[in-house]
This record gives structure tokens, sequence and C-alpha cells, in this order.
């Protein structure tokens, strides 16, 4: 009598038995394709995929001119295989926004990094479909955000665009990834939806957790706070976990 292998039998493979396996694929085939794409490091992107253009401050269109700015920057200053990519969602809003800017210069450097969702998130025309991933765990997702990225650009968005920051910002207070410029764009925003000084104060973070991420409300200072920053800024060889995968 025939017998199914167990990696071919979708009711295993998708059951609560072999949940450790699906984990360890969104580790290992991002990484396979990431390596293959000759993918180093990025600039991660922020943003709430309910963001439309038009709006006042149109946060839609800054983003669109800081990445398309940021990608030539990087096209013109660093060779083939140690550019910046630009890493996002991959959905609408911001995400959408971002890829528009990045493909006026290369498209390309867009990155898609998707979360199956009942609703909003669906992958965006700006990205190539093998550099699209598609991920069900939410920790896995983020991850990769924290693997690649080496600078971070947060505009405004919900408890989405609030877990991907402080993500990135708990695991460099607690030393698991090394410091890396951090932008909130549009104080408006940021100044109410975040008080660092309260929590300073409180003594609940430190002046060196509250100087870990800056405010801006341009594109123009925004982009020059991440070039200086960033402008001998080498990059990892291959990629690699950004903590250890066994402390995690």
């Amino acid at each position: 009598m025939s017998q199914t292998k167990a990696y071919t039998n979708p009711e295993f493979m998708m059951g609560e038995n072999a949940r450790e396996v699906r984990i360890l694929c969104e580790y290992i085939e991002p990484r396979t394709r990431l390596r293959q794409a000759n993918v180093r490091r990025a600039m991660a992107f922020f943003g709430s995929a309910r963001l439309r253009s038009g709006g006042d401050p149109d946060y839609c269109a800054q983003a669109t001119e800081l990445a398309m700015r940021l990608a030539r920057w990087t096209m013109d200053r660093h060779p083939a295989g140690q550019r910046f990519h630009f890493c996002t969602g991959g959905g609408p809003g911001i995400m959408e926004a971002v890829g528009e800017g990045v493909a006026r210069t290369n498209r390309r450097l867009n990155i898609g990094l998707n979360i199956s969702l009942p609703h909003e998130q669906h992958v965006n025309p700006w990205l190539d479909a093998d550099l699209i991933f598609e991920f069900h765990y939410f920790f896995m997702r983020k991850f990769w955000f924290s693997n690649l990225a080496q600078a971070v650009v947060a505009f405004p968005g919900g408890f989405g665009t609030m877990d991907e920051l402080f993500e990135m910002l708990t695991l460099i207070q607690t030393g698991k990834i090394e410091a890396r410029p951090i932008v909130l764009f549009g104080s408006e925003f940021w100044t109410r939806a975040v008080s660092m000084t309260l929590l300073s104060d409180r003594g609940l973070i430190s002046l060196k957790d509250v100087r870990q991420s800056i405010c801006v409300d341009d594109v123009d200072e925004a982009f020059d706070y991440l070039t200086s920053t960033l402008i001998d800024a080498a990059g990892p060889t291959m990629l690699q976990p950004p903590f250890n995968l066994a402390e995690a």
C-alpha cells in the first residue's frame, strides 16, 4: 500500500504539530532568495496602509520623494553589490508610495515583506515577483526587517507601524542589534502619538533611548540625516541573524 511522506501531507504540514517546520520555512526560504538576489542591506520604511495621496500633510507624496532621492543616492554612490534596498510591507498606502519612489530610479531595489491578512494588505504594483515575500507569522516578518535594515523611516501609522517601530527600538535598547538611524517623519503625529519625553521623565527609558530616534518634517532633513549617517556604512558580507537564534 502506498504511503504518504510527511512533508507531502498537507493535513500534517498545515496542522498544529508542524508549526515549527512552517516557522523555519519562513526563515530559510527568504534567506535563500535574498542571497540569490544579492540583497545585503536595506532601509526599512514603515507607515500606514490606509494613508492616501492628497492629505495634509501629504505623507504619501513625501514618502515617494524621499524614497526616490535615497534610491538615486545609493545608485550613484555604491557599487551593485553594496547598494541599499528598500524594505516595506509591500502593501498600499505609505508602502506603495515608497515603492513608487524607488521604482522611479530602479524598481529592483524594492523588497516587499508582505503579510497574509483578511483585509487591507495586497501587494502593490512596484514590486517584482522574486522580491516579494509572503509571511504568515508577524514575528518572522519583523525578524527580516531587523535583519536587513541599517536604517528605519517611520511615517504615521497605527498598530502595525507601532509594532514594527518599537520592535526595532527594543532590540536596539537591549543590545540585541546594533544602533542604527531611526527617523520619525511627521512631528505633528509623532509628538502626540508617542511622547518620548514623558517616558524619559518618568524614568521608563533613558536619555540615550530618546536620542535613538529623530523627528523630522521635511524630505531634505530626512535625506541629509540618513545619507550623512550611512555614508560609510559597509554592510554585511552575507545575511546573518541580528541576534543569537538560540536566545530568540
